[in-house]
């Protein structure tokens, strides 16, 4: 049984080329940027939730061990041959995959965006990702409630993939925030604090250690709500620390109090909302709509971090949690799809 069902309709070339309702097995695709990271790892946690829901789907998840975009286009050249209902992307190198989205619209193979819009030159005109400004933003809100205004001291700013347009947008909308409502602090960065485990570790140390008048450190990524309260506890030192995604020992920092909090793009949406459009959409023989739809932002802090943590516990938990939340995205369509042009 479906969690949720959207209304779907002609839109024009868009996203893909689609005839009669289909009924029996599909087969669908699901490639991502990597397995090790949690971000990426709840996308396909969701992805797999919506096909399972379907009870006829074959989902072709897939993704390198580690970031490798080269290894991950050969992954999705491999599902245009094996997942011919359709496919959905999430990609940290998406000017990578111009070509890829093309051959696949040419074998009339629908594509979704996920996380990351597709880049100029495709016909995947559907792009499921949050407001990433907004992400930023409310970690920005969030931090400056720990501050009283007139504090003096430095805010550094970390960014594990420098250039990567969505995260560029979270320190934008970290930055708007704290200029205006603490313009006595002094926010240093973006620094390329990578975003492999090790690497993060290594760069936000030596960070922490580079800028002892720091009040603040602000991460864009996963890995910094792993890597900061790690460096608090070895080094005995004290500052606030904020972070994004959910990733377990990021939560339990929250819930210790060693990170004030994280903001969530709830990218577990993201995969399942992809999937179950592109499912409904093979079921119903209706073309994909086309624009951005921006299923929200969340923010985990001392007040709502055992709930999260309690819906984080296992694959059948998040299903339990979002359920509700799906039904009711996919049931008003309108409030959630924006023209493409407005995603931020």
């Amino acid at each position: 049984m479906l969690i949720g069902t959207v209304a779907l309709a002609g839109c024009g070339s868009g996203s893909s080329g689609l005839e009669a309702k289909k009924s029996g097995k599909l087969k669908i695709g699901f490639i991502y940027a990597t397995t090790t990271q949690n971000p990426f790892q709840e996308m396909a946690y969701g992805a797999k939730a919506a096909a399972a829901a379907d009870g006829d789907v074959t989902l072709n998840a897939s993704a390198p061990t580690g970031v490798n975009g080269p290894v991950q286009v050969e992954l999705f050249r491999s599902a245009i041959r094996s997942s011919t209902d359709g496919i959905a992307l999430q990609a940290l190198a998406p000017e990578l995959f111009t070509r890829p989205l093309v051959q696949a619209t040419e074998n009339e193979i629908p594509t979704v965006a996920v996380d990351a819009a597709a880049p100029p030159g495709t016909k995947t005109t559907l792009f499921v990702g949050n407001s990433n400004t907004e992400v930023g933003r409310r970690l920005g809100e969030e931090f400056v409630k720990h501050v009283p205004a007139g504090s003096k001291g430095d805010v550094i700013i970390g960014n594990p993939v420098p250039g990567l347009p969505l995260l560029e947008q979270r320190v934008k909308g970290i930055i708007e925030v704290v200029k205006k409502e603490r313009p006595t602090l002094t926010i240093k960065g973006p620094f390329d604090t990578k975003s492999e485990p090790t690497a993060n570790y290594n760069a936000w140390n030596a960070l922490v250690k580079n800028n002892p008048r720091a009040v603040g450190f602000l991460g864009v990524g996963a890995q910094a709500g792993v890597s900061l309260p790690l460096i608090q506890k070895q080094t005995g030192r004290k500052f606030l620390a904020g972070s994004c995604d959910l990733e377990p020992a990021a939560l339990k920092a929250v819930k210790d109090g060693s990170l004030f909090a994280l903001a969530s793009p709830e990218h577990w949406l993201k995969g399942y909302i992809a999937i179950e459009m592109m499912v409904q959409s093979r079921r119903d023989g209706k073309k994909l709509p086309e624009g951005w739809w921006n299923p929200g932002t969340l923010i985990v802090n001392s007040g709502n971090v055992d709930d999260v943590m309690k819906r984080q516990v296992n694959e059948q938990s998040r299903i339990a949690f979002f359920k509700t939340i799906a039904e009711k995205q996919l049931a008003e369509p309108n409030k959630y799809l924006k023209p493409l042009k407005q995603a931020n």
